[in-house]
């Protein structure tokens, strides 16, 4: 299936973002609500348990796209199909996973699979992943849902939508939400043309990205 969607479902530089003078014209064209798990084993980070829904037009055109008998419904074979476009589509940024201790980033595992729903007209996506190596809780630990090609909108509507199961005693937890124009007045030095003409190809992501800060 040759189309917008297969060629490339989140790649900016594949649907074409236009140069900007900065992030804030840089348009989303898709946009998810998302909940993000950080799940906690023995004072370790075990996994991410990702959930994204949707919007409707981004949905509509999926359903479009996939619906190959065309009786207005993705069957699980179409929604397989949906959730393997989407996994090779994510995979060069990292599933959109931000993830630091004490400001260095932390690996982490590709997920093994996708989970591909529709539920009310709207494209659900699941997946979990796991850091590569041992992640304890100890020190600051962020973690993060970001589109670096500013190309999908992925948003926490609720504070609790950024949870922590098991969470021991003596940690704390808070949602950061960086207001963008602030992130890029303080980071004006470092943010070069090249961000700005194609954001994909670095990290500056994470200075505009909502995150779930753990300390302990």
């Amino acid at each position: 299936m040759q189309s917008w969607l297969t060629r490339g479902l989140f790649a900016a530089g594949i649907i074409g973002c236009q140069a900007v003078s900065a992030p804030a014209f840089a348009h989303p064209h898709v946009f998810a609500e998302a909940r993000l798990d950080v799940a906690v084993k023995d004072r370790r980070v075990e996994a991410l348990r990702h959930v994204w829904r949707f919007d409707d037009l981004f949905s509509s055109t999926v359903l479009v796209e996939f619906d190959q008998n065309q009786d207005l419904e993705l069957d699980r074979e179409e929604l397989q199909q949906v959730a393997d476009v989407i996994y090779e589509s994510l995979a060069e940024f990292d599933y959109f996973q931000i993830v630091t201790t004490d400001g260095k980033d932390v690996k982490m595992h590709p997920p093994e699979q996708l989970i591909a729903d529709f539920s009310d007209s709207q494209l659900i996506v699941l997946f979990e992943a796991h850091p590569e190596e041992p992640l304890p809780l100890d020190g600051r630990i962020r973690f993060g849902v970001y589109d670096p090609t500013f190309y999908t909108a992925i948003d926490f509507v609720e504070d609790s939508y950024l949870a922590v199961e098991n969470l021991p005693q003596n940690c704390t937890r808070e949602v950061i939400r960086p207001d963008p124009q602030e992130a890029i007045a303080q980071n004006q030095d470092t943010l070069t043309e090249a961000f700005f003409n194609e954001p994909g190809s670095n990290d500056f992501s994470k200075i505009f990205a909502t995150k779930l800060e753990i300390q302990c």
